[in-house]
């Protein structure tokens, strides 16, 4: 298990669509084993909620997701959501050092498969079913920020393009790599409080054990991104 590099907007990986999982044959159970045990670490070491395969560099489609107490992943999820929207910010740690109010079903349901091939369901309302939306745009080449209206879109779209931004990511990207190289991993920024929690049900065939829900400012629900 490690913590790998996380790729931050600019990189053509984030607007690439992701390949299914094909076989779950011994040898692909071991490498999907792997790069899920990688993401959920990742996604500890920089206080997440989610993290998807692209965000690592890797065009596969799976996701990992810990939220109020449920944590897991999904290899191949096919998305369907409801009909009542959910107000609430999101942050993306692909797009490090914003946060902006993203329009978002309110329930979410993803089906797919665990990295044994074994069939898989999560399910929920609130937060998770934010998170499984934004995981899943990731799996498409979508970013958070495309989903954004308004003042926001203007907003986000204008601080992406500015000078001052690449600063920001750069920042970034060398804050995770002096901690990466000094083997202290890479996380950054202090833990923000969750203001909420989230109501959820989730039916899984596998799970990791249940941790902490890590925060980082950027969902302004969970006090995490994704």
């Amino acid at each position: 298990m490690a913590v790998r590099p996380i790729r931050t907007i600019g990189d053509p990986v984030l607007r690439s669509v992701a390949e299914p999982v094909r076989t779950f044959d011994d040898a692909t159970r071991n490498d999907l084993q792997n790069l899920v045990d990688d993401m959920v670490d990742t996604m500890h070491d920089v206080q997440g909620v989610g993290l998807a395969a692209p965000q690592i560099g890797v065009g596969l489609r799976i996701f990992v997701y810990e939220i109020a107490g449920e944590s897991g992943h999904v290899v191949n999820p096919v998305l369907t959501v409801g009909d009542e929207p959910q107000e609430g910010s999101e942050g993306c740690l692909s797009v490090p050092g914003m946060g902006h109010p993203t329009p978002r079903a309110d329930y979410a349901q993803v089906t797919g498969f665990t990295v044994t091939g074994d069939p898989v369901t999560v399910e929920g309302h609130g937060l998770l079913a934010r998170c499984l939306q934004h995981e899943t745009d990731h799996l498409d080449g979508t970013l958070y920020v495309d989903r954004l209206r308004g003042t926001s879109k203007k907003q986000a779209m204008q601080a992406i393009r500015s000078l001052n931004y690449t600063s920001v990511v750069a920042d970034v990207h060398q804050q995770r790599g002096d901690s990466l190289a000094s083997g202290r991993g890479s996380s950054f920024g202090a833990p923000a409080a969750p203001t909420a929690a989230a109501s959820t049900t989730t039916t899984t065939t596998t799970n990791r054990a249940n941790r902490p829900v890590r925060n980082h400012a950027g969902l302004d629900r969970s006090g995490g991104a994704l």
